[in-house]
């Protein structure tokens, strides 16, 4: 997933480096949002897996302190060596949708009025995005 959304984002920058215009604003700018959203809600579903999973470390590791054997210890190096590559997909796709942000908000600053501010996303999906610094 990771990579799909890396190859997404790229192609994204490269279309709007190109210079091209887009020939249907809104249908680019829903497709975007339609998106995000897709992003957003596979980051949040690896937060959640990612948090359980951390969870679940921590408690065989609780327990291995009070039962010191060796299967625990083994689980608790598994558990550990398999979150790292959880916490660093979380990253990917976190970093990814935050991308997309500034993605959206580059299409709305460069194909709308310059004067428009940030908050062009519609409310209806619930996304808002402040003001770059």
């Amino acid at each position: 997933m990771g990579n799909k959304l890396k190859v997404y984002i790229k192609t994204l920058r490269n279309f709007l480096e190109s210079g091209k215009e887009i020939p249907d604003l809104e249908g680019f700018k829903r497709e975007l949002i339609r998106e995000i959203q897709f992003w957003q809600h596979e980051r949040f579903v690896h937060l959640i897996v990612t948090f359980l999973f951390a969870i679940v470390t921590v408690a065989v590791l609780l327990v291995m302190i009070f039962a010191a054997s060796i299967p625990l210890f083994l689980l608790f190096i598994l558990l550990l060596v398999l979150l790292v590559p959880y916490i660093t997909h979380y990253f990917v796709l976190e970093n990814g949708v935050q991308t997309l942000y500034v993605i959206y908000e580059e299409v709305c600053r460069r194909y709308m009025d310059q004067n428009v501010p940030i908050d062009c996303i519609p409310e209806e999906y619930g996304i808002k995005i402040g003001k770059l610094k």
